[in-house]
């Protein structure tokens, strides 16, 4: 019998590394070390090494490693901080909830990351922060938009919940793991992530030495020193039980995004010649590594393929089906003014098919073959 289809099967996950992951937990629980335990210095320390950064500085979850980063860049109430549309809400919830001001700019049609030609028309002298979201898997071109920001003084936030372990190539050859090429890197350990633990968690990261003191004191009250606060800074720590499965899963996550990459390759070859469906585009600076399997109909009744899947036993998600500049949270940033067509076109033709390092053969032919059936019926 097939096993059923989940859009993340971490249960099955769990199964293979149950040993070292049942062992791990019991140790914390009888160190009783629950908060800043030895696994969570640990794994900053393994983090870093594999991301090749200075500095990493795990945190409760994706959103406070975004808020965290802002809160470390001095940003004023009212400074402009641009970021995607297309993408989850708490890239620019965070901004909103800060006092400052989301301007929300169009994607490229291709990789759903953000149009860098639409960026530089977006750059006003309010616009203190750029915020490339990595989507779905595949990294931004963030050697253009490193030199954009530099040509006017501006911080880049990368926002890589989605895409750790994914590798940018600049022009000259050089590979860097994204998130690491702009100021500061934030990430989210979120269970259905390429690196998730059984949790909530984060971490931010950063080749400098300064913005790294300024976020650990921030993630920890404002204070380097205990009971003396030297800025406003918030509670969030990454406990030592979800760092102590992350430690186990992070040696793991370049075979696990070769299992993804593995399953891509047979979603690809399956969809290849057919009408109305285009496949993940990968551009020539960046691999995927498939956080998202995420395909674009084109005369194909999305919802249906959505509802007929379902009826199938197969998950599948719509991501995001409204996009930021059209949110009711937003409207105090007069978001009548934003005409983003391709991120429109986007929400109305994206859909996400189950994406795992679990998925198997049979279960891969059951679900391209379901959605050929409905395709071509």
């Amino acid at each position: 019998m097939m096993r059923p289809i989940q859009m993340v099967d971490l249960k099955t996950q769990y199964q293979h590394i149950k040993a070292e992951v049942d062992k791990a937990v019991i140790e914390v629980m009888e160190s009783a070390a629950f908060i800043n335990g030895k696994p969570v210095h640990d794994f900053a320390a393994a983090l870093g090494r594999y991301l090749d950064v200075k500095h990493v500085i795990p945190c409760a979850n994706g959103t406070d490693a975004l808020q965290i980063a802002m809160m470390a860049l001095d940003l004023q109430p009212g400074d402009e901080v641009i970021a995607p549309s297309f993408t989850f809400i708490a890239t620019t919830e965070v901004a909103a909830l800060l006092k400052l001001k989301p301007v929300f700019v169009e994607v490229d049609a291709q990789t759903f990351c953000i149009d860098t030609d639409a960026l530089k028309k977006a750059i006003t002298p309010k616009t203190k922060l750029i915020v490339p979201v990595h989507l779905y898997g595949q990294a931004s071109n963030m050697e253009v938009i490193m030199q954009i920001a530099a040509e006017h003084n501006i911080y880049v936030l990368e926002d890589n919940a989605q895409a750790i372990g994914c590798d940018y190539r600049f022009s000259d050859g050089t590979v860097r793991k994204a998130g690491t090429i702009g100021h500061i890197g934030s990430t989210s350990f979120f269970p259905s992530k390429n690196l998730g633990g059984y949790g909530d968690g984060g971490a931010v990261f950063t080749n400098d030495d300064m913005l790294a003191d300024k976020m650990r004191k921030i993630a920890n009250h404002g204070q380097g020193k205990r009971y003396y606060h030297d800025l406003v800074g918030c509670n969030s720590r990454l406990d030592t039980i979800q760092a102590a499965v992350l430690n186990i899963k992070l040696p793991l996550l370049d075979q696990y995004i070769a299992a993804r990459q593995k399953a891509a390759d047979f979603y690809n070859n399956a969809f290849k010649n057919v009408k109305g469906i285009t496949t993940p585009y990968v551009a020539a600076y960046s691999n995927h590594v498939y956080h998202q399997y995420t395909l674009v109909l084109e005369g194909i009744d999305r919802d249906g393929l959505n509802q007929y899947l379902a009826e199938k036993g197969i998950p599948s998600m719509l991501y995001y089906p409204v996009p930021g500049h059209r949110q009711e949270m937003f409207a105090s940033f007069g978001l009548s003014q934003y005409e983003l067509p391709v991120t429109d076109w986007l929400t109305q033709r994206v859909i996400s098919l189950p994406m795992h390092t679990e998925l198997d053969q049979q279960q891969l032919e059951f679900i391209t073959t379901s959605v050929l059936e409905f395709v071509n019926k």
